[in-house]
């Protein structure tokens, strides 16, 4: 393993050189410029770093202190955040939020990450008259990610809704010159910062993405910042025990077989570190979840990630972990600080709370151990923006290796763009199937179709399956009637919709 090994290392050394690393779309990959700006490939990079980290601190500064205000309430100032973005855009900075952000954090957050209606309507309902305090931050690489601009334009509808100027509440996050940052720009949105597409969104935490949201809480970015470099600097080592993320790659590794037979189960025992499965599901499965390696073998790489908290574990899997198939890895997650330094207390002589967190951490570690159930444990002093800074840092490096490791590309997403390919597909159906109910419910009297006939005219029979999904879930939202049978009996049912419209009859 050893060659494999350094050639790795070389591999990753050559990406943080600038070398395109990507090159299914021809782009470099530096993310781990962001915290050490002069190891950027040239001065113009650096200053773009340096420029945007500034104007990220002295924009959170001004929010913070009352000097940039929202505009309903001149003597007031802002209280909540609502950052509207997904996969990315949203992990990072959810679990850094859950992390890090104080008790009472200065700003409140929370998160728009999807496109259910229901989802966005609470989030909205929750901040009730504390929309006129709310800073709306929208976090799109291209501006045009279907999800986020739902939210953006259900937000601006609430915004309008309420009397409220959403240009002076608006933030954008995105590529300079996209459909967003022009919109932003033309309707004067309060501020603007850049994406960059030498950065993934799965590992843009240490961008605008994750920084602005996060120092807009007190989080102390720049030291989250220092521990994600100084983990970066360990992990340049090519003495593979010396080189922390190397370890961790070789851990997996070994678990995995290489072709990843195995599941990859995170276990922090930590309140505060629960969202770290769900931010590592993406970092990991997106990056080595693969179909072909980089010379066009089939070879069906990645490595699945799930995962709770301790000892919530206790009361849900561990059972299975200990004694079902033996079918995973464990990833303990340690942290040895329990209270801050005077307040911890003994619930019983000896014992306090936290003791029986690391009793709990250990004795599950032992019980896996003595059933032949490898794990592997992570061990922190402290959660500090320094310490998961450096997690984040970790766990980016060590995909990189593996990738290299497996002779896969860890930074393009391929299926992801087939999923938003699909789905584009099925709302084209949509409407086709509309037009063609929409024309048997303006004759007189309505024709009530059965899905065969919808099929039929739409030009697709082979579709009949989607065709039976898309009106049975139009029928459910009042959106076309049922005239016979029920959606359980779909061969049963005729349809139609609620009332003709004459404008899309003759468009």
């Amino acid at each position: 393993m050893e060659p494999r090994f350094q050639a790795a290392l070389r591999a990753m050394e050559e990406l943080e050189k600038g070398a395109i690393a990507n090159p299914d779309e021809g782009r470099m990959v530096g993310h781990y410029w962001l915290r050490d700006s002069a190891r950027a490939p040239n001065s113009f990079l650096r200053t773009l770093i340096d420029n945007t980290l500034d104007a990220v601190c002295r924009f959170a500064d001004d929010v913070v202190a009352g000097k940039i205000k929202p505009p309903s309430s001149p003597e007031g100032r802002f209280t909540q955040i609502l950052s509207v973005g997904i996969g990315g855009s949203a992990l990072g900075p959810q679990f850094v939020a859950e992390a890090l952000a104080p008790d009472n954090p200065p700003l409140k957050i929370r998160f728009i990450d999807n496109t259910d209606p229901a989802g966005i309507d609470h989030q909205i309902a929750q901040l009730g008259p504390e929309l006129a305090s709310t800073l709306v931050i929208v976090i799109s690489k291209s501006g045009g990610t279907p999800e986020t601009r739902n939210g953006l334009l259900e937000v601006q509808k609430a915004f309008r809704e309420a009397g409220l100027n959403f240009p002076k509440q608006g933030v954008a996050i995105t590529q300079e010159n996209s459909l967003l940052d022009n919109t932003a720009r033309i309707e004067g949105w309060l501020a603007r910062f850049p994406m960059f597409d030498w950065v993934g969104g799965r590992t843009s935490e240490m961008s605008a993405v994750g920084l602005l949201p996060a120092a807009l809480q007190s989080i102390d970015i720049r030291e989250m910042l220092a521990g994600a470099a100084l983990m970066d600097e360990a992990n340049r080592s090519t003495v593979i025990r010396n080189n922390p993320a190397a370890l961790l790659a070789l851990c997996w590794y070994w678990a995995t077989d290489g072709v990843g037979s195995k599941d990859m189960v995170i276990l922090p025992y930590k309140d505060s570190l629960l969202l770290f499965s769900r931010y590592l599901q993406q970092l990991v499965m997106e990056s080595l979840g693969k179909e072909f390696d980089l010379d066009g073998n089939r070879v069906n790489q990645g490595i699945s990630v799930y995962g709770n908290k301790g000892s919530t574990d206790q009361h849900a899997y561990i059972q299975q972990l200990r004694e079902g198939v033996h079918n995973f890895f464990v990833t303990f997650i340690e942290v040895l600080r329990d209270r801050p330094p005077g307040h911890d207390w003994e619930l019983e002589p000896g014992v306090t709370c936290g003791d029986y967190l690391f009793g709990m951490l250990q004795g599950t570690r032992s019980a896996l151990y003595a059933n032949n159930r490898e794990s592997i444990t992570v061990t922190v002093q402290e959660v500090t923006p320094r310490s998961v800074g450096a997690l984040i840092a970790l766990y980016e490096r060590a995909v990189g290796i593996y990738a290299s490791l497996v002779n896969i590309n860890a930074y393009h997403q391929p299926g992801v763009e087939a999923g938003k390919k699909a789905a584009g597909e099925v709302l084209a159906l949509q409407k086709r199937v509309l037009a063609v109910l929409n024309e048997a419910s303006c004759k007189d009297p309505v024709e009530p179709l059965t899905l065969e006939v919808v099929a039929d005219r739409c030009h697709a029979p082979e579709d009949i399956e989607m065709i039976y999904k898309i009106i049975a879930h139009m029928a459910a939202n009042d959106r076309a009637l049922i005239a016979e049978g029920n959606c359980g009996s779909p061969r049963s049912i005729k349809v139609f919709l609620g009332e003709c419209n004459l404008d899309e009859l003759y468009a």
